[in-house]
């Protein structure tokens, strides 16, 4: 039943107002970020400050050189990560999904307990720092993100097994395609909207990571943005809660600390921000792929 104008005028003024109330918190952070400190402390948050400044942005960018450093770090983390990520999941998912697979339950049920049980914080980072000496490495910031993306396994497998046609592969069997043929000429092109999903969410993992650089990274060089970002914030925590002496004390005291956060968090989200469009092609893509032809 086609809906009259009046619902589809409904339901687009709907959408309408759900985008501008997501939007709506990444502008007040944006403009929170722009706003001078004492009018923040005076008068609070507003979309609308009477007082701008580029006094937190000025002092971010005081060590730029790190911060460009930084954001290349993430940039290549993010990319590997993402890329081999993808390509994990989707090879250990592929034969999960064929009911002709010896022990498939046996894979499955192993998987699905690595999503309840670990090993914890210190076996794990004896393993990574003593047997594979990942220690200061940028395979610290890529391979603990690898081993534990069950949960996306299991995504892929069950799209695999309930949206691959199985006549597809059969008959690409017949003609005479081995199974990595299979898989990369038929199973993947099929499968753009799980591969985009799960692309985008191990993206935005990598580039929000901090805890594998707290714990794995002590050389500076190598810190990713966010582990940069968050060393600057617990840095300023420490000298203003920390200062001895007026002159300490008066220079503390007028580090922008609420507009530092922000700041901190519009560098952090915007790129992502940005990049995001880019990516959402590839859903609609995926989506409008089709399946079987006859």
């Amino acid at each position: 039943m086609k809906a009259s104008p009046i619902q589809q005028a409904l339901i687009h003024l709907f959408f309408v107002l759900a985008a501008c109330a997501c939007l709506f918190p990444f502008l007040l952070l944006f403009m929170a970020s722009l706003t001078d400190q004492n009018v923040i402390v005076r008068d609070g948050y507003s979309l609308l400050p009477s007082k701008f400044s580029l006094e937190a942005y000025t002092y971010l960018l005081n060590d730029s050189s790190t911060l460009v450093r930084s954001y290349g770090i993430t940039i290549l983390v993010t990319i590997i990560g993402t890329a081999a990520g993808l390509a994990i999941s989707s090879l250990i998912a592929y034969p999960l999904s064929r009911k002709d697979m010896p022990l498939r339950g046996v894979l499955s049920f192993i998987v699905f307990f690595t999503l309840l049980f670990n090993g914890g914080l210190v076996p794990t980072y004896l393993l990574y720092t003593e047997v594979f000496h990942l220690k200061n490495t940028l395979l610290a910031l890529i391979v603990p993100g690898l081993l534990t993306n069950g949960f996306f396994i299991l995504l892929i497998r069950t799209f695999f097994s309930t949206s691959i046609p199985v006549p597809v592969i059969e008959s690409a069997f017949i003609d005479g395609a081995s199974e990595f043929k299979i898989f990369y000429r038929i199973v993947l092109p099929l499968s753009l909207p799980i591969m985009a999903t799960i692309g985008l969410m191990l993206m935005i993992a990598y580039w929000n990571d901090w805890y594998n650089g707290l714990i794995y990274v002590t050389d500076t060089k190598l810190f990713s943005l966010q582990n940069v970002l968050n060393r600057m914030l617990s840095d300023i925590q420490f000298l203003q809660t920390n200062s001895f002496g007026s002159n300490q004390s008066e220079t503390t005291a007028n580090i922008p600390l609420d507009t530092i956060r922000m700041a901190m968090a519009a560098i952090g989200i915007i790129p992502i921000m940005i990049a995001y469009p880019f990516f959402q092609k590839y859903f609609v893509k995926g989506l409008t792929i089709g399946a079987v032809k006859g």
